[in-house]
């Protein structure tokens, strides 16, 4: 008999994500085991299993968080996100100093090559 992969999601990361993605009308999110954002088919957030946000920022912005939240480059199946930051654990909780981040991350995947659809 088959057992049912069991979930590793944070309840309370989820919500703070939920919350966080709230701050931006219009914004939607999405995934299940995978919460994450996305605009025109690009990503620019993913919270890892529940537990890891990652944020994509531009070049400047990127080498600023991660020098003043002493942060780093999210990894995802074993592959370095070279756009994405992990956001630390205590910035996740606090939704105002992070919501300026998450503004930046949706105005920067604005200016990219919308992806085309796999939805039929």
């Amino acid at each position: 008999m088959a057992t049912k992969k069991e979930s590793k999601v944070v309840p309370e990361n989820v919500a703070l994500f939920d919350k966080l993605v709230s701050t931006i009308s219009g914004l939607e999110r999405k995934g299940k085991e995978n919460p994450y954002t996305s605009h025109n088919g690009n990503m620019f957030t993913i919270l890892q299993k529940g537990e890891t946000l990652g944020i994509r920022l531009p070049e400047k912005e990127r080498e600023a968080f991660i020098k003043k939240y002493k942060s780093k480059l999210i990894e995802a199946y074993g592959i370095v996100l070279k756009e994405y930051v992990v956001v630390p654990g205590s910035l996740l909780k606090k939704t105002a100093e992070l919501k300026p981040w998450l503004a930046s991350s949706f105005e920067y995947v604005k200016t990219l090559k919308p992806k085309p659809t796999k939805k039929k």
